[in-house]
C-alpha cells in the first residue's frame, strides 16, 4: 500500500503568528498537527521541540522497532502503536528538558493528533483537542476523543454537541504535552484500505467547520490533497479564522 498526502497550515485572520507544526513524511509514515500554546514564542517553540523529538525518535527506531527506552515497551501494543506512543513520551521529555534552561517555555505545550503508518496498519494517538477523522466510502468518522472540558460535558450528557460548539470553555484541554510526567496517551489501531483518508486537523479547522462540512470538502475529490488541505483553510478564513488552522490528509492507494 502506498499513500498520497496534502498538507497546509495557516495562521487565521485573528491571530499574530502561527503557533502550530505539522509533520508529513511518507517515507517514515510519520504525520502530525500540533497545536501550541504558550503565548509569545512559548507555543512556536513547543510545537516545534514537539515536531523535532517525535522525527527523530521515529528515524532513529526505522530500523530497530525494539528501541523504545526509556520508555518500555507496552504488551498490549503493537510495534507500531509502541513507537507512536513512546515517540510522543519523547517529546514530552525533551520539552521538560528544555524548559529548564529556557524561560520561553515555562508553561507552554501542545496538543496533537499523529499518525504511523506500515504497510497497510495504522496507528493513530491524539493528546488534547487535535483530532483525527477517517473518510471512508464516503463516510467521516472521528478516530480521536478531544480532551477538553466540554467533551467530557458532552460524554456526561450535561450537553448536546451542538451546544458545546459555541460553549465558553471549548478551548479548555484537560491534556497535553507538556513536559508533566505520567502524561497519558490515546492510541488507536486500524487497517488501512485503498481508497481510505485519514484526515489530521486542529481545533481551528473542527472548531469552526463541522464534520459533515469537512466531509464534503475532502470528499469532493479536488486535483490534489494539498489542494483539499487548503480548501479546508479557505473555509475557516471564510468565517473569520478565529484560530491557527493546520490541516494534513493521508490517502491510502
Amino acid at each position: 500500500m502506498q499513500l498520497k498526502f496534502g498538507a497546509a497550515t495557516d495562521p487565521g485572520l485573528v491571530r499574530a503568528r502561527n503557533e502550530d507544526r505539522l509533520i508529513a513524511d511518507s517515507d517514515l509514515g510519520l504525520f502530525a498537527v500540533i497545536d501550541g500554546m504558550g503565548g509569545h514564542t512559548g507555543g512556536e517553540l513547543a510545537s516545534a521541540t514537539i515536531a523535532e523529538a517525535m522525527t527523530t525518535f521515529i528515524r532513529d527506531t526505522a530500523a530497530d522497532s525494539d528501541k523504545t527506552w526509556p520508555g518500555g515497551l507496552d504488551p498490549g501494543l503493537s510495534a507500531l502503536a509502541n513507537r507512536l506512543q513512546v515517540a510522543i513520551r519523547s517529546a514530552n521529555r525533551l520539552l521538560a528538558t528544555r524548559a529548564k534552561t529556557n524561560a520561553a517555555l515555562d508553561g507552554s505545550g501542545a496538543t496533537m493528533a499523529a499518525a504511523l503508518f506500515d504497510e497497510g496498519d495504522l496507528a493513530v494517538s491524539n493528546v488534547g483537542d487535535c483530532r483525527a477523522y477517517l473518510l471512508r466510502e464516503g463516510k467521516l468518522s472521528q478516530l480521536t476523543r478531544d480532551h477538553s472540558v466540554v467533551a467530557e460535558q458532552v460524554a456526561l450528557g450535561l450537553i448536546d454537541s451542538e451546544a458545546a460548539r459555541t460553549h465558553p470553555l471549548r478551548h479548555v484541554v484537560t491534556r497535553a504535552v507538556s513536559g508533566q510526567a505520567g502524561m497519558p496517551i490515546d492510541i488507536l489501531e486500524l487497517k488501512m484500505e485503498s481508497g481510505d483518508r485519514l484526515i489530521l486537523c486542529s481545533d481551528g479547522i473542527h472548531g469552526v467547520l463541522t464534520d459533515n462540512e469537512i466531509a464534503v470538502i475532502v470528499g469532493a475529490r479536488e486535483p490534489s490533497l494539498d489542494q483539499a488541505c487548503l480548501t479546508i483553510i479557505e473555509a475557516v478564513n471564510a468565517r473569520g479564522g478565529p484560530d491557527n488552522a493546520t490541516a494534513v490528509i493521508v490517502e491510502a492507494v
